[in-house]
C-alpha cells in the first residue's frame, strides 16, 4: 500500500501537485540530509545540499519511471551532487565536536546490537563508536567517503556503485578497500 501511495504522490507531483512534492520532500528529506551530511560533515552544508538535491531531482521528476522506488534515486542524486561540491570546492571537511554526539542524531555504528534493549553503557558506547566512524569517515578523500556512503549506508551492489560513479568495477572495489583499510587504522588509533 505505500509503494502505491508513493506512486500516486509521484503521478501527481509529476503533473505540478504543490501538494503533492511537499508530501514526497517531507517524506524523504530526513534520508536525503543524512546522506548530504555523510558526504560533507557540517549541518548547514548538508542542508543546503539536501535542498539542491531535491530542485534537481524535482527539474527531472518528469523523466522519472513510476515503477522505480523514489528513495534510491533521489539519494543517489544527493550523493551525486555532494561528490560535485566536493570535487568543485576540494575541501576536506571535518566533523565539529558538538556534532560527534548529539543527542538524537542517526548511529553510523557497524556494529549491530543484539535484539534486547541496550544497557545505558552501551547505549552510551555506542554513541561514542558512532561519533568515532562519523569522524574516520568524513576524514577520508571524497571518492573513498563515496564508496563508503554507498556500498555500506545505501547499500548498494559494487555495479551499482560503478554505474553512480561512472567508474570502472575494479576501481571501485579498489577505492572501497582502501576506504575500509583507512578507517580501520583510523579507528586503531582512537582506541
Amino acid at each position: 500500500m505505500a509503494q502505491a501511495n508513493e506512486r500516486d504522490l509521484l503521478a501527481r507531483a509529476k503533473q505540478g501537485d504543490e501538494a503533492a512534492v511537499a508530501a514526497l520532500v517531507r517524506r524523504h528529506q530526513t534520508a536525503v540530509f543524512n546522506v548530504a551530511y555523510r558526504f560533507l560533515g557540517n549541518r548547514q552544508d548538508a542542508e543546503d545540499a539536501a535542498q539542491e538535491a531535491f530542485v534537481k531531482a524535482l527539474r527531472a521528476l518528469d523523466r522519472f519511471d513510476l515503477e522505480r522506488p523514489f528513495a534510491p534515486w533521489i539519494k543517489r542524486i544527493a550523493a551525486n551532487h555532494c561528490l560535485n561540491r566536493l570535487a568543485a570546492a576540494r575541501i576536506r571537511p571535518s566533523v565539529p565536536e558538538s556534532d560527534l554526539a548529539a543527542p538524537g542524531a542517526e548511529a553510523a555504528s557497524l556494529d549491530k546490537w543484539a535484539h534486547h534493549s541496550p544497557t545505558p553503557e552501551q547505549t552510551l558506547l555506542a554513541r561514542e563508536q558512532a561519533g568515532y566512524i562519523r569522524a574516520a569517515i568524513i576524514q577520508l578523500p571524497p571518492r573513498y567517503r563515496a564508496v563508503i556512503e554507498l556500498r555500506h549506508f545505501q547499500q548498494l551492489s559494487y555495479d551499482e556503485i560503478a554505474a553512480a560513479m561512472e567508474r570502472p568495477l575494479s576501481s571501485v572495489k579498489s577505492d572501497l578497500f582502501r576506504a575500509r583499510k583507512i578507517l580501520a587504522e583510523k579507528l586503531k588509533e582512537t582506541a
